[in-house]
């Protein structure tokens, strides 16, 4: 159990290390502007620092929860022959012929850290003008999104009855042939 979640631990631990790190630099900018608690407004700089860590805290449970989903049912730790016998009959990795259509093993933990990059890559760009958020803001909500995606593929497959899903994905691979 450990080899299977330990890419999506490692992730979840550099995400509580980022938060603490935005909250250091909220401690910082109060020091330097003189905002004191419980005041949440100052100088257009202060601001920028304390609404980049707000944002970011308020889209953490998000990140845990989709990351937390998607990993459960795309997960490291296991090769080809081990995922093929633990894995329920009819599963997703099963299906030899949709192998393309499957995320690859880790690929919950790839998008985590690329979330993860892409928030740090906010916070300083939203620390320095509101103008400089926007780009690392547009990634990390497509790799969000891309989280909600795997996570609702997992729970999809995972609750289909076997026929129904290998006909859905049979169907899927007619209508995208290159995937």
């Amino acid at each position: 159990m450990k080899d299977e979640v330990a890419l999506l631990a490692s992730v979840t631990l550099l995400g509580v290390l980022l938060q603490a790190y935005f909250s250091l630099k909220v401690i910082s900018a109060r020091r330097a502007f003189r905002v004191s608690p419980p005041l949440t407004t100052g100088p257009p700089e202060f601001d920028r620092v304390y609404r980049a860590q707000v944002n970011c805290s308020e889209y953490f449970p998000l990140f845990l929860a989709t990351l937390w989903v998607a990993g459960i049912f795309f997960h490291q730790g296991l090769d080809a022959g081990q995922r093929l016998t633990h894995e329920p009959q009819g599963s997703l990795r099963q299906c030899a012929h949709l192998a393309p259509l499957v995320p690859p093993p880790g690929a919950a933990a790839l998008c985590g850290l690329v979330y993860l990059f892409a928030r740090l890559r906010y916070f300083q760009g939203y620390s320095r003008s509101a103008q400089q958020r926007l780009a690392p803001l547009y990634a990390s909500a497509r790799v969000l999104w891309l989280l909600v995606a795997l996570a609702a593929l997992g729970l999809l497959a995972h609750f289909l009855p076997a026929a129904l899903r290998a006909a859905l994905l049979g169907r899927l691979r007619t209508l995208l042939p290159g995937a």
